[in-house]
């Protein structure tokens, strides 16, 4: 079996040990080709390149960042015409600061245990089909944001940009400050789900292909709690922006049952839905800024990628 091997150098708790321990171990069963990545985007082009290719796995040793890349270069950016016999396997080995995406596939958190995982899960030839959402034609694994959330994600890449780490007191910090920079009085958003009536006055949209949606370093925070790969997308929005009601909404994250409150709206297993705004406003897909839109079009993709696992 062909396998190339995507490191993200960079990623937070990605190492050259790691790195090279993983090219061990894989080499035994696998002809290992290595690629890192050099700039935002370089993922991408390297999965496009594994399917051109005809590699047969491609193994992510990074952050969810990384492994959302490599998903969009694999599954490319064009109109979903159902899974593809020639498009490789998925495989993860974690090394960012959260790994969403791989502690949701129960994949541990150690590398090189994970790397055994990876192993065991080979031999047995074992493996699963996940669905997936698209947001404008981008790809996401686990969550994408329209306006409060994706501003927050925004101020986290601009520290990361000035060499500050993006731990989890940072992501709540820009939280923060993004909801006090956020119009609290203007909600700028409206839903529209096939069939249904549209929703004015959204501040802020949030789907779920996966539960838990992040993590306070082991602490999981749940936003869609019914959210899983086998399911179409969950979505949540809020239609108030006072703080104490904001709080208290927020406060149902830390439990089981998931963001609350009067002026929160949850919807459960979509296939698709548009946020449009009447304003540019923020977007984010698995934890990365992908900038302003005005709208986005968002649909829920069954058994869209195969993951060794």
């Amino acid at each position: 079996m062909r396998a190339l091997l995507v490191v993200n150098p960079k990623a937070t708790a990605t190492s050259a040990r790691e790195r090279d321990i993983l090219v061990r171990a894989l080499g035994s069963d696998l002809k290992i080709d290595l690629a890192e990545t050099t700039h935002r985007g370089h993922a991408a082009e390297l999965g496009a390149q594994a399917v051109e290719t005809g590699q047969d796995l491609v193994v992510v040793l990074g952050g969810d960042g990384t492994i959302n890349e490599v998903i969009n270069g694999l599954l490319g950016p064009g109109e979903w015409s159902g899974p593809s016999a020639t498009t490789p396997a998925l495989a993860v080995v974690p090394g960012g600061s959260t790994n969403v995406f791989s502690r949701a596939l129960g994949i541990s958190r150690d590398p090189v245990e994970a790397t055994s995982e990876l192993l065991e899960a080979l031999r047995a030839g074992r493996s699963r089909r996940l669905g997936l959402g698209r947001v404008n034609g981008r790809w996401f694994t686990f969550t994408a944001g329209l306006g409060l959330d994706a501003d927050a994600v925004r101020r986290v890449e601009l520290a990361r940009a000035k060499g500050k780490r993006a731990t989890p007191s940072r992501y709540t910090r820009c939280a923060l400050r993004a909801y006090f920079a956020a119009d609290h009085h203007q909600p700028h958003l409206r839903l529209e789900i096939p069939g249904e009536e549209p929703i004015e006055g959204v501040f802020f949209g949030i789907t779920g292909n996966t539960s838990p949606w992040t993590y306070f370093r082991s602490h999981p925070i749940v936003l869609t709690p019914d959210a899983s790969f086998e399911t179409g997308l969950d979505l949540v929005i809020r239609q108030r922006m006072g703080l104490v009601g904001t709080l208290w909404a927020a406060g149902g994250m830390l439990t089981h049952s998931g963001i609350r409150g009067r002026k929160t709206r949850r919807f459960v297993d979509l296939s698709e839905f548009r946020l449009v705004a009447d304003e540019p406003v923020h977007l984010q897909v698995d934890g990365d800024y992908l900038g302003t839109c005005d709208a986005a079009a968002i649909q829920a993709v069954p058994h869209a990628l195969r993951v060794i696992a």
